[in-house]
């Protein structure tokens, strides 16, 4: 009888360990979660795209006439001043002449000469006409005194003398015309060796102060009109020129507050001065054509080591685009999609996770700030994992 009691207790007692080990195994367990706290601050939503340097203005130095470019001895990055010679030009050389060229050359000087002996008679033919007509003017004027001649018959004689000068004005003129028609058919037998020493050398000037970006044209080179010799710009005079999404750009209103950052140095505060109004098509790097808009950027100061950047170096630009000086603010990770596009948060509440609809203001790449739904000192859950629901156990993992 002893043996039966014992043998029930201890049964007994080893189903209640079993019992209770299940019941311990099978009781929901707290879900270890990360959290974050609910603050209030500074909230800035902005847009972050890559951007270059760029001059204001940089001015192409260019030959103003043909001729022979001498060697260029500045390079990128000398200094140059308003007025100083930047390049040289000389009257370029004549082009080569071929037997049969200097042929024909030759019998247009001939002719040409031909042409001035022509013109020598014809001016003596036209003074003889010319002291003719006087000898008559006089003799007239004698017999019209005497009453032998009528008045009207002198100053037909007077118009004679008067159209003899004038004809010999014109063959003095055809004369000029013959000797400067032989010279021009002379050059082109002249020599084509250039004297350097008599050669007059014309300056090209440098239209502002600043820094040579770019020699165009080193070497000496005979060039046409217009041809590009050198690019000059201020390094003083910089701007950002950023490329933005047009769905972005609307967005960057004229004196939105702008940072550059990741250029070398410590942030660069600037303001967007201007929104081009053309878009253009660029291909991204996954092959996807977007719409994109330049905004230009004024850099506010130029810090310490920015007289170091250059033209068209890369930095990133940062545009604000809302500004709350004290907002409610929680982190991104906490937030996610709820009722038909609205957002929502666990927040934690005696050690249990409840959820709660939120108001979204704005938001950024860390922080969301909250119009309503949530109040400073609360705690979140970050990342919530598929686990967690509304009233589910939770236990704050330790970092």
């Amino acid at each position: 009888m002893k043996m039966n009691k014992r043998s029930i207790l201890g049964w007994g007692s080893a189903g209640a360990a079993t019992l209770a080990l299940l019941t311990w195994a099978f009781v929901p367990r707290p879900v270890a979660v990360e959290t974050a706290t609910v603050t209030t601050g500074r909230f800035e939503e902005s847009i972050e795209e890559d951007g270059r340097t760029r001059l204001k203005d940089r001015y192409t130095v260019s030959a103003p006439v043909a001729a022979r470019l001498t060697r260029i001895v500045l390079r990128e990055g000398d200094r140059v001043s308003a007025g100083d010679p930047v390049a040289v030009l000389l009257p370029a050389m004549p082009s080569m002449v071929d037997e049969r060229s200097a042929r024909e050359a030759a019998a247009r000087v001939a002719a040409a000469r031909a042409g001035v002996q022509r013109a020598n008679a014809a001016l003596e033919r036209a003074g003889i006409t010319v002291e003719e007509a006087r000898i008559e003017l006089e003799r007239s004027e004698l017999l019209t005194r005497e009453g032998f001649l009528s008045a009207a018959r002198l100053d037909i004689v007077r118009l004679h003398l008067a159209n003899a000068h004038r004809a010999q004005d014109a063959a003095r003129a055809e004369r000029e015309m013959a000797i400067q028609e032989q010279a021009l058919a002379a050059a082109v037998l002249q020599p084509l060796g250039l004297d350097k020493g008599s050669a007059q050398p014309m300056p090209v000037h440098a239209p502002i102060d600043g820094v040579v970006l770019k020699v165009t044209q080193p070497s000496e080179a005979t060039l046409p009109a217009g041809t590009a010799l050198l690019e000059i710009g201020d390094p003083a005079r910089m701007e950002v020129v950023a490329e933005l999404l047009t769905t972005d750009a609307v967005k960057a209103g004229l004196g939105h507050r702008a940072i550059i950052e990741r250029w070398g140095g410590p942030p660069v505060q600037g303001r967007v001065r201007r929104v081009e109004p053309a878009a253009f098509t660029k291909v991204s790097a996954l092959g996807i054509e977007e719409q994109r808009v330049k905004v230009l950027i004024d850099l506010d100061q130029q810090p310490a080591g920015w007289e170091l950047m250059g033209d068209g170096f890369r930095v990133t630009a940062r545009i604000v685009i809302q500004d709350v000086p004290h907002a409610v603010l929680a982190p991104v990770g906490a937030l996610f999609p709820f009722a038909d596009g609205g957002m929502a948060v666990y927040q934690i509440s005696n050690g249990r996770a409840r959820l709660q609809p939120v108001e979204v203001a704005g938001r950024n790449a860390n922080e969301a700030w909250i119009r309503s739904g949530l109040e400073p000192g609360q705690a979140l859950i970050v990342y919530p994992p598929p686990t967690v629901s509304d009233g589910q156990r939770v236990q704050i993992r330790r970092q």
